[in-house]
Formats: C-alpha cells, sequence, structure tokens
C-alpha cells in the first residue's frame, strides 16, 4: 500500500471524462445507489430533488416494495418526499442489481461494520464491488460513501471492480466521498452539507465533484483517496474522544456533588476555545462507536498504538455500567432494595432522540445488564413497538414495548431515561414513576420540588 500515491498522475492515459461531464452538469445522468438506509435514501432523495433520475438498489425486498408504494421506512424521512420523487419519474427502487448498468454514476451506502473482535467488516463493500464488477460498462462513475480506513477504495474495492476487465481511470472513474449524514437532525441536512471528495485520477475527481456540486452546497476536494477515508474517521473519532472526556469528567465531578451539565451550559458562554459536547448513557449509532476501531486495527496493522483513541472507547464503552450501578444505588438509598427483582422501565431504546434507528443503542446494553442482575424489565419507545433481531443482543428480540400509561408507570421501582425522544410526556412520567435515574438531563426542564424528590440523575 502506498499512502503516498499521486492521484492526480496516472500510469496510463485517463479516460475521457467531458461527455461524463456533460450529462452531470446539465443533471441528465442517472444515478445509481447502491444502499437504501439511513445514508442510501436520503441521498436517493436529495439527487432526485436535485433534478436527476434515480435507481435505488437494496437487498431488502420490502423496503423496495415499500419505496415503491410510496411509503418510507424511516420516521424522520416523510413518505411525502419519496411520493413526490415517484410522481415526478424521478425514483425508482429495485432489488435487480441489473437495472445499475443503466446508471452513469453508482453511489455505493452499504454498512461497514465491526467483526466479532472489533476488526473491520468490509463484506458488504466486497460483495458489492463483486455485483458492480459484473455490470459495469465504460464510463460510468463510482463512488464509495462508506465509512472505512485509509486504504479501502484503492486496496479492496478497486481491484474488485479491475476484475471485470476493466480499468480504473483508463475506462472507468473511482472516487470517494464520506457520507455525513446525522439521522433526525433538522438543521443539517444531505443537501446543506459539504461533500469531501476524492478520486483515482484527475478525471475521477473532475466528475465526481460536479456531481456533488449538484447536490450540495460546496465540495472539498483532497488530493488522495486515503485523504478522503482518513477525514471521516477524523470526525468522528474527534467527537468520540470528546464525549469520553465529558463523561469521565462526570464520573468525577459527580462524586463531589458538581452537576455535569449544568458546568457544560456554563462553559460553552465563553466565545472562544470551548466546544460543548454532553455526557450520557454511552455511544450508539453506526458511526461514533465504531469507526475509531477502523483506525485502531488499521494502526495495529503498521505497528503503532492508539492509546488515546482506545482509551476513550474504553470510557465510553463502561458507561452502561455506571448507569445501571447508579440504578442500584438509588434503589438502595430510597427504598432499601437492590437490582435482583426490582421491576425497571427503560424509557427510549433509539441510539439518539426522535429518530428510528437503535443501531449498537447503549439501551440494549443497559437493558441486558439489569435482566442478568435478577431484574425485571421493561422497555418503552413509540419508534419500536417490538425489538428486532440484533447480533449482540438476540435474547432481546421480540420483546414488546409497554404503553404509556399512568397504571404502567406507577408499578415501577425505576425508571431510566436513555432516549429522550421529544415526543414522549415527560410530566406524566414525573407525576407516576417512583424513581427516575435521567441520563440525558430531559427532566430538568420539568422542574418543581416534585422532580427533586424523583429524580436523580446518571
Amino acid at each position: 500500500m502506498n499512502f503516498a500515491a499521486n492521484t492526480w498522475a496516472s500510469a496510463a492515459p485517463e479516460a475521457s471524462h467531458e461527455a461524463l461531464l456533460t450529462r452531470l452538469e446539465s443533471r441528465d445522468a442517472v444515478i445509481g445507489i447502491v444502499g437504501l438506509g439511513y445514508v442510501g435514501l436520503p441521498l436517493s432523495l436529495c439527487a432526485c430533488e436535485a433534478g436527476f433520475r434515480v435507481i435505488g438498489y437494496d437487498l431488502d425486498a420490502d423496503r423496495v416494495r415499500r419505496l415503491n408504494d410510496a411509503d418510507s421506512p424511516f420516521t424522520h424521512i416523510r413518505p411525502a418526499r419519496v411520493a413526490a420523487a415517484l410522481q415526478h419519474a424521478r425514483f425508482t427502487a429495485t432489488a435487480d442489481p441489473g437495472a445499475l448498468a443503466a446508471a452513469d454514476a453508482v453511489l455505493i451506502c452499504v454498512p461497514t461494520p465491526l467483526g466479532p473482535h472489533r476488526e473491520p467488516d468490509l463484506s458488504y463493500v466486497e460483495q458489492t464491488g463483486r455485483m458492480l464488477a459484473g455490470i459495469l460498462r465504460r464510463g460510468q462513475l463510482v463512488i464509495l460513501e462508506s465509512t472505512t480506513y485509509p486504504g479501502t477504495t484503492r486496496d479492496v474495492l478497486k481491484p474488485i471492480l479491475e476484475s471485470s476487465g476493466l480499468r480504473s481511470s483508463t475506462d472507468f472513474f473511482l472516487a470517494y466521498s464520506p457520507e455525513r449524514e446525522d439521522p433526525g437532525n433538522a438543521e443539517f441536512n444531505t443537501a446543506l452539507i459539504p461533500k469531501v471528495v476524492a478520486g483515482d485520477g484527475e478525471g475521477a475527481l473532475c466528475v465526481a465533484s460536479a456531481l456533488y456540486r449538484q447536490l450540495v452546497p460546496a465540495t472539498v476536494p483532497v488530493s488522495s483517496l486515503e485523504t478522503a477515508e482518513a477525514v471521516k474517521l477524523t470526525e468522528n473519532i474527534f467527537r468520540a474522544v470528546n464525549i469520553a472526556l465529558v463523561n469521565e469528567l462526570k464520573l468525577v465531578f459527580a462524586e463531589i456533588g458538581v452537576d455535569m451539565f449544568e458546568v457544560v451550559e456554563a462553559a460553552k458562554t465563553k466565545p472562544f476555545g470551548y466546544m460543548p459536547f454532553y455526557p450520557g448513557p454511552g455511544l450508539g449509532g453506526h458511526c461514533i462507536p465504531i469507526d475509531p476501531f477502523y483506525l485502531t486495527w488499521k494502526a495495529r496493522e503498521l505497528g503503532i498504538c492508539t492509546r488515546f483513541i482506545e482509551l476513550a472507547g474504553e470510557v465510553n464503552t463502561g458507561m452502561p455500567r455506571y448507569v445501571v450501578e447508579r440504578v442500584r444505588e438509588e434503589l438502595d438509598r430510597r427504598f432499601g432494595k437492590g437490582l435482583c427483582g426490582a421491576r425497571t422501565l427503560v424509557v427510549g431504546i433509539a441510539y439518539k432522540k426522535n429518530v428510528d434507528d437503535m443501531r449498537e443503542s447503549p439501551a440494549l446494553t443497559i437493558m441486558d445488564m439489569l435482566d442478568r442482575a435478577g431484574g425485571k424489565v421493561d422497555y418503552y419507545d413509540p419508534h419500536f413497538p417490538v425489538i428486532p433481531p440484533t447480533r449482540q443482543h438476540l435474547a432481546l428480540a421480540g420483546k414488546a414495548s409497554v404503553p404509556f400509561e399512568p397504571a404502567f408507570l406507577s408499578r415501577y421501582d425505576a425508571v431510566v431515561i436513555v432516549t429522550d425522544h421529544d415526543c414522549i410526556d415527560y410530566e406524566m412520567l414525573l407525576r407516576f414513576s417512583r424513581l427516575i435515574v435521567d441520563t440525558r438531563n430531559r427532566m430538568v426542564r420539568v422542574g418543581g420540588g416534585e422532580a427533586l424528590r424523583v429524580v436523580a440523575r446518571a
């Protein structure tokens, strides 16, 4: 691997990119998107709304059917957006990979999870590469958006695509542009976030940048595929490390009676030199709990120890245990009982508020821990009537959300707020709960003397 590879030069003459560039700039090009999940679907709709025709491919036949019926699989994406794309004949969802042969540009938005030993699992990227190699044609643009370690596009995806007999830069164009999607963020959606772009050769960079210029307010070209891959890891590691810092500070300050949330609110009034991060019950989602370990794995391959990143991972993965310990302490202090036999309600199992995404959610870890301690655990989340199967928490699959009613709330020894969805009635929660362990500082908005008697921080 050559991290210093010069993407601006090629041993062979580059494929002519003028024809594709013209189609992209006139928005006559057809865009193919592999993976219609939390990244691929918003990107598909963004491209449709910009005037492109989009072919969306997904293995999930039920998701394909729902989208073609103008239904949205995600609560933060309105069905009306899907319907509008269909109405103007801009969007088609399909489970047939052959349909992607008609696309001028194919964007890969597939998962890059961790394996059982926290090693990168690139199986979805590799499978997609093999699928595209079977239909790849001259003049096509292929862009990987999935988060991964530096070297993946060049050393993993490129050889698979070239097994077709076509050559990158000579016959087709290969680029990398990391996704920056933030599900449920009302302030920044796909169309408002600049895109970092790199290409395998000048022609690839040119056409990839031209595509994204039609979709987002600005593109940020960088010198190599590896640099673009490193940008995304850096963004998420930055967040992971700073969240770990405030989580660790919280543990210390709690022992001396200082409220970490109050500290952050006061500190962020400084107009320079400080950026607010908030403590919580642990990391969730498909990015921040996973991406740092892509770099630590790559660093070990190079013989480099990433102690700082790994320490942040240890702090963040330890937060669910801290929450469970706080529940135990409060049950003992207030009622003279432990976790064994205690009835606990976990409120919110999504990894962040107002979304129906529970990937890597700390709520599931907390539920498992409470269950193993001998407790009786239920949950309430309006976005998840039933817990779907997950790789790490199979025992919870099929468990149903309980009703959010006074009669149910009053029978629990403790309620733990893990995800603070806005649609939850927190005043009712306060009125009918015996004990609330609040990991998100949500109950401070309800306030009053009654809250002081019922609510404990975690």
